[in-house]
């Protein structure tokens, strides 16, 4: 997925309509960098850093400023997804009911990072953290779907996995995590049922996504090619739970599902894309339909 070169995809940092994006860098196990974080909070926490200058990694995402940024840079793309996401959610989360709040933060880190949820290391993969309503991501993740998954990979896909999170995020304000925790697995579970409404929200996401603007009425990302949606649809498919127990272990194992299948997953994106967030409704359909 393209995004157009002019767009403006710096966020909170330069949003005429007094809302917040923008990402942040974490180091290892117990460093955050605040600075950007802080721009979802509109408050400076530039001076917990001590000298108070962002960091050499911070530093160049502030360079992160135009679709072409986008484009050419895998950090810049994520926060150009962070810009798209949050114009989106704004605009769609009235039509379910919802008073959008944008996330406290979106971290990409290396290695391993300090979160409201505990230490967290790469191999944990990209999450959301419901405490301190953040998304981590190290973007090691995206070789490792394809070099270990099988998955074609592509900026759609990359994204995907952040829209994907950012629908926790949504389900996080409705309160649909706490109401669903209930610790178990299998196809039909509320885990299941809540990984595949937020496929279904980044579906959604990607089927508006050319029509999404930033504050000056440009559209953050070029229509999806076939080849774009084949590529997130396969990124959604490498993450099924028979496909990672299959890869991981040599067996699958249906009562230990907690993400849903391949076909599940693919399907509900499907469903996101073609029918917006209104068809996201996993957790009322029955178990057949599921």
């Amino acid at each position: 997925m393209t995004f157009n070169p002019d767009a403006d995809i710096r966020g909170g940092r330069a949003s005429r309509r007094g809302r917040t994006t923008g990402i942040a860098v974490g180091g290892g196990i117990g460093v955050l960098a605040l600075v950007l974080i802080g721009s979802f909070l509109g408050v400076d926490l530039s001076g917990f850093l001590g000298a108070g200058a962002p960091s050499g990694e911070d530093a160049a995402l502030e360079q992160c400023e135009t679709g072409q940024d986008a484009n050419e840079r895998i950090d810049c793309r994520m926060q150009g997804a962070s810009a798209s996401l949050e114009e989106y959610w704004v605009e769609a989360a009235p039509s379910i009911g919802l008073d959008y709040a944008s996330p406290q933060g979106f971290v990409l880190f290396d290695q391993a990072v300090a979160t409201g949820c505990g230490n967290a290391s790469s191999a944990t993969g990209p999450f959301y953290c419901p405490p301190d309503q953040t998304i981590y991501l190290d973007t090691s993740f995206y070789a490792q779907l394809e070099q270990q998954f099988g998955a074609e990979g592509g900026p759609l896909a990359e994204m995907y996995v952040v829209a994907h999170e950012w629908g926790h995020h949504v389900q996080n304000l409705a309160g649909v995590l706490d109401s669903t925790r209930d610790g178990l697995t299998g196809p039909a579970s509320n885990a299941v049922r809540v990984e595949l409404q937020a496929d279904c929200f980044a579906g959604a996401w990607a089927g508006a996504a050319s029509t999404t603007e930033d504050p000056d009425g440009t559209p953050f990302l070029q229509p999806i090619s076939p080849d774009q949606y084949r590529q997130a649809i396969d990124a959604a498919a490498s993450v099924g739970d028979d496909r990672i127990q299959s890869a991981t272990q040599g067996q699958v194992t249906p009562h230990t599902f907690s993400h849903g299948t391949s076909e599940q997953r693919v399907r509900w994106f499907a469903t996101g894309y073609d029918e917006g967030v209104g068809a996201c409704n996993t957790l009322q359909v029955p178990d057949s339909e599921l």
